[in-house]
């Protein structure tokens, strides 16, 4: 009588049929985790973009009611972008005080250098700049992406 033989464990067969299905499901998953992380950076612009503009709008809205000190050649708009951060005197106001509009400036989320300011890492558009070619000047009337890319809805970051 030949004593029977337990076999535990797996055939070598089994164990490449494991991997290769572990292999093409993590292949899968792969753009699909790629896309969620460009959706959460699209997100983040957005945010960034919709807080600095309207923090762009507050700083125009308070000089046309006469909180900041109105200049001739003026157009109302803050002439750099850390002026939102830092505040201007209210020129409205009896007491010394000062106006603030963001907390902190946000950074674009596109750019990656973390040596580039978070002023800097945004182009930006003075009042008397046309649309269709944003130039810096003596103020800021908005802001865009610098990034080169497109969206997932195939429009560029720039014309956010």
């Amino acid at each position: 009588m030949s004593p029977e033989r337990s076999v535990q464990g797996f055939t070598l067969i089994e164990m490449v049929v494991t991997v290769v299905i572990v292999s093409v499901l993590s292949l899968m998953a792969l753009p699909l985790t790629e896309l969620v992380v460009q959706r959460d950076r699209e997100q983040d612009l957005r945010i960034a973009l919709r807080q600095i503009r309207e923090g762009i709008d507050a700083y125009k809205q308070a000089y046309d009611t006469g909180h900041i000190e109105q200049k001739l050649d003026a157009s109302g708009y803050p002439p750099k972008l850390e002026d939102l951060v830092v505040g201007v005197d209210d020129a409205a106001s009896a007491e010394p005080r000062k106006l603030y509009f963001l907390r902190r400036l946000p950074r674009d989320p596109f750019v990656t250098d973390p040596n580039v300011s978070a002023a800097d890492s945004w182009g930006k558009r003075s009042y008397e700049s046309p649309p269709d070619n944003p130039q810096e000047g003596d103020d800021v009337y908005d802001v865009y992406a610098l990034s080169d890319g497109k969206g997932i809805n195939g429009i560029p970051y720039a014309e956010w």
